[in-house]
């Protein structure tokens, strides 16, 4: 291909995305009438020479082409977005601005992963997340997010006059007590959260989509060689027979091979109950 033909489809993919916007490589090689590896090609040099850029997510395996007078346009695709990372999109869309520390752990995750819409910056040493379309200056120091409400279900099982009768002093501690016993647990499966993330990285596995977190398991899909696994994670040492039967249960429901992962060994009686179904061809029973 000549070095004019090359120049003039670069311009007419230049031209096509000032008009249309964002684009799908697909799109692009049909709007320019020109196969798919030369288009991926000029589009590659293009990102190379800055002239447009590439979208770290990713639509299918593709990622999505813009200029960027029109990244805005993005927002679009925010929709295309996993549970979470979705999640995450919308509630910064709304936000605008979220501070790093305030958000539960899956929340914290999805925002290191949605690139394209959530930029992170420093204000007094804590990380502050702004949604991609707003500026930094838009902060102001002494914006704050609503907090979420704490159900402190208190005494439940007292009447309203009696409570109204407690002492005061006595409605504190129990309180206090509640709040306590909150943190810590949110604190727990924040630090269990970290130690799979931390984990998953050193295996390079990467976590596509966080299904389900509680202090006492995670439930994740990951990838790992390129190939999407149901990943059951589960604060304790013990793992029994039924965190078995569960995973298994999840994993046909979603159509995914899964693997375990603890903090401990499993127990010789468990690994021997393992070993022995791998030779087991069927269970017959005579009439």
């Amino acid at each position: 291909m000549g070095t004019e033909n090359t120049y003039q489809l670069k311009e007419k993919i230049m031209q096509t995305l000032r008009i249309t916007g964002p684009m799908l490589p697909a799109y692009i090689s049909k709007s320019i009438g020109s196969d798919m590896l030369f288009t991926s090609a000029f589009l590659s040099e293009l990102v190379s020479e800055k002239r447009i850029l590439a979208s770290h997510m990713r639509i299918g395996s593709s990622a999505i082409y813009y200029l960027k007078e029109n990244q805005k346009d993005l927002e679009k695709y925010g929709e295309s977005l996993k549970s979470k990372e979705k999640e995450a999109f919308i509630l910064l869309k709304e936000k605008k601005f979220l501070e790093d520390e305030k958000q539960e752990s899956p929340i914290k995750v999805a925002l290191r992963q949605i690139r394209d819409f959530a930029f992170p910056f420093e204000k007094d040493g804590k990380i502050i997340w702004r949604y991609f379309i707003t500026e930094e200056s838009e902060y102001k120091q002494d914006k704050k997010e609503k907090p979420k409400e704490k159900k402190l279900d208190i005494l439940d099982e007292k009447s309203e006059e009696k409570r109204k009768q407690e002492k005061p002093h006595i409605k504190n501690k129990q309180i206090k007590l509640k709040i306590i016993k909150k943190k810590a647990s949110t604190k727990k499966s924040e630090q269990f959260f970290n130690k799979v993330k931390e984990f998953l990285i050193n295996e390079q596995k990467e976590i596509i989509d966080i299904l389900g977190v509680t202090k006492d398991n995670l439930i994740l899909k990951i990838k790992d060689k390129d190939q999407e696994i149901l990943l059951i994670a589960l604060n304790k040492k013990r793992i029994t027979e039924t965190d078995i039967t569960k995973a298994h249960k999840k994993s046909q429901e979603l159509n995914l091979k899964y693997s375990i992962l603890s903090l401990g060994d499993t127990s010789k009686k468990l690994e021997n109950l393992i070993d022995a179904l791998k030779d087991l061809s069927n269970i017959e029973k005579m009439q």
